[in-house]
């Protein structure tokens, strides 16, 4: 894997790169990194596309731009410069759930850059009330209590359970609560506005005319399969897979699975 630093605009971001063959964009989630994507890096699909994880502004290695507001078309267009830089023709995007509002922004934005869309763990509606007031409540946790008590409050919803005492489950846990955790306080923040008032795409997703993959876990309390299907059932011609026994961060908890499911869309591509 090759880290890059990519310029623009006063915005330095840091590139993640393994693979070959056509580029794919990997965009994690919040309040994650490029770390969501390791074993995706390191895996079977690094032979299929050259993967190119991104870590947004304020995440993992790329600098927080002091942006009180992070707007999903703001990342959206931090990724168009992304690809713009990286690659001379249009991309497969894969959006995991912040990241898939993102790619979902990239589509409404600049579709002459997405080849194919894989959303991950997301969905396409706006936060309602309840949700924006949750938002709200997590940035009085970070603010007030810290990183570690937003990565208490995160990890039971962000994996699916697993035995007491389990190596792996415990190994996975620290990994996140440790992306949490090194993630700023002003991102976190940013994050949380940025996602309280993102806009309602469910009206878009008809328009979306590349191939198309949803993926959700089957225990995903945070954008459950219900929403994925309907998702799928909105975009001409898309496929949803549902993933036994995963969480909300199914590239994490079964990368085998995730591996195999994203490898045979993009193979269907051609």
């Amino acid at each position: 894997m090759e880290t890059r630093f990519l310029s623009f605009d006063h915005v330095r971001l840091a590139v993640h790169v393994a693979g070959r063959g056509p580029v794919a964009i990997l965009i994690h989630g919040y309040p994650l990194d490029h770390r969501l994507w390791l074993d995706a890096l390191r895996g079977p699909l690094a032979a299929a596309r050259t993967l190119v994880a991104v870590d947004l502004r304020g995440h993992g290695l790329s600098p927080w731009c002091g942006d009180p507001v992070h707007a999903m078309d703001l990342f959206a267009d931090d990724v168009a410069a992304v690809a713009h830089t990286i690659a001379d023709e249009p991309v497969d995007v894969v959006g995991l759930s912040m990241g898939g509002y993102v790619a979902q922004a990239l589509w409404a934005r600049h579709p002459e850059l997405v080849r194919s869309l894989a959303l991950v763990d997301t969905r396409a509606r706006a936060d309602d009330e309840a949700a924006k007031a949750g938002r709200d409540a997590a940035m009085r946790t970070v603010v007030e209590q810290g990183r570690s008590a937003i990565a208490a409050v995160m990890l039971p919803k962000l994996l699916a359970p697993c035995p007491a005492g389990d190596p792996s489950g415990l190994l996975l846990r620290a990994r996140v609560s440790s992306m949490i955790e090194g993630t700023v306080v002003e991102t976190i923040v940013a994050d949380l506005r940025g996602l309280r008032e993102r806009p309602d795409r469910t009206g878009m997703l008809p328009t979306i005319a590349v191939p198309a993959l949803v993926v959700a876990g089957e225990l995903d309390t945070i954008a459950p399969p219900a929403e994925a299907h309907a998702m799928a059932a909105a975009i001409p011609g898309a496929r949803c897979v549902v993933v036994p026994r995963a969480g909300h961060l199914v590239p994490i908890e079964d990368p085998a699975s995730f591996a195999r499911e994203l490898g045979r869309f993009w193979g269907a591509m051609g």
